[in-house]
């Protein structure tokens, strides 16, 4: 059976089309976790910038809501060059949870659930951003990713360090 290629031609295209929403799905996913899980890291370290009396603490924090607020920004820079619109970041239910937890503690307590949480959000940040970074559908995120990948890295690293 001899296939004409115009048909081959326009199944191709088809299956393109349909592949492209899941790519734009895919990076509409990226950045919308990825605001989230900055979100996080903002709130949480300002709430214990607010009350921790440790000065490592303070200063991780303080570089949490520094760096975070950058990644935000290359995320987004990179979202609407690449023909996305996205939403303000929101914290998704267990980001709300951990913010509630967080803010129900007080002293040393919230200190050590701080770093604990950071732990946490950290890992989920550096799979979320290094699984992009590898396999992302958009080349600008793949790249914003890419480096964000070694700030997430170093944030763990120091954390896996801090005594508490």
């Amino acid at each position: 059976m001899m296939r004409h290629p115009a048909i081959l031609i326009a199944c191709a295209g088809s299956a393109l089309a349909v592949a492209s929403p899941s790519f734009a799905q895919a990076a509409e996913d990226y950045v919308r976790k990825a605001g989230a899980g900055d979100l996080y890291e903002k709130q949480s370290s300002q709430l214990v910038l607010k009350t921790t009396k440790n000065p490592d603490l303070r200063n991780f924090a303080q570089m949490m809501v520094s760096d975070h607020s950058k990644s935000t920004a290359d995320v987004k820079a990179a979202a609407m060059k690449s023909g996305l619109k996205p939403k303000p970041p929101m914290l998704d239910a267990d980001k709300k949870e951990m913010i509630a937890r967080l803010t129900e503690s007080t002293g040393q307590q919230r200190d050590a659930m701080y770093v604990t949480q950071q732990r946490t959000a950290h890992a989920e940040a550096l799979a979320l951003h290094q699984g992009y970074a590898q396999s992302g559908g958009k080349a600008l995120l793949k790249a914003a990713a890419a480096k964000i990948v070694p700030v997430v890295q170093h944030h763990a690293e120091m954390l896996d360090k801090m005594k508490m």
